[in-house]
């Protein structure tokens, strides 16, 4: 019959075999054996560390141990960070185990890196004041655009009310004025083309 420190051994390995299954393969799971300083096991090891090294616990005492600490951010073996918490586990009342989640955000941190140089404005020109002179369907989109965020709407839950308030609005800002721009309109709001000009023709009259 298994003790009940060997219990929660074998529950807290289970949990880190969890874990770091779920998050594969950016996170390792280590529990530490507080009574050794050893790492008691390891799961999807990422540091390069071996059960049974050291785990660092020399200068603790118990007293010391919080029932969570973190998160807090250290150097891997490869120079990526990690950010980790420390989780107390206890046994009769007393320490026994460190269960440390250890997450790797090197994939993270180049994604954004990635993202920053993919977006960054400095990379961006004005646009070519010829080309888009007349670019009727880009001014239609920003009124549009504004006219949503000053009434906290969206495109996809716009009521009929509110689709023929933006044709009509529209219409005052002149965009029925350009040849097609019915069509487009309708299709933006998701609206039957002879509905467009229906709504048009009782703004006119």
């Amino acid at each position: 019959m298994k003790s009940v420190k060997e219990e929660q051994f074998a529950t807290l390995k289970s949990m880190a075999d969890g874990i770091a299954a779920l998050f594969y393969p950016v996170v390792e799971v280590a529990i530490h054996s507080v009574k050794s300083g050893k790492i008691a096991y390891l799961a999807n090891n990422i540091s390069k560390r071996n059960v049974g090294d050291d785990a660092g616990l020399e200068e603790l005492t118990p007293g010391e141990l919080e029932s969570l600490t973190g998160p807090y951010e250290k150097l891997n073996w490869d120079g990526k960070k990690v950010r980790s918490v420390s989780i107390r586990a206890d046994v009769d009342g007393e320490a026994e185990y460190i269960f440390c989640i250890n997450f790797s955000t090197s994939l993270l941190d180049d994604a954004r890196n990635a993202l920053e140089i993919f977006l960054s404005v400095n990379r961006l020109q004005p646009q070519p004041v010829q080309l888009f002179k007349h670019d009727w369907q880009e001014k239609i989109n920003v009124f549009l655009h504004q006219w949503l965020n000053e009434n906290n709407a969206s495109l996809s839950s716009l009521t009929r009310h509110q689709k023929k308030e933006l044709v009509t609005e529209l219409y005052r800002q002149g965009a029925f004025s350009v040849r097609n721009a019915a069509d487009y309109i309708a299709n933006v709001l998701s609206m039957g083309r002879a509905t467009v000009y229906k709504h048009l023709k009782e703004i006119k009259h």
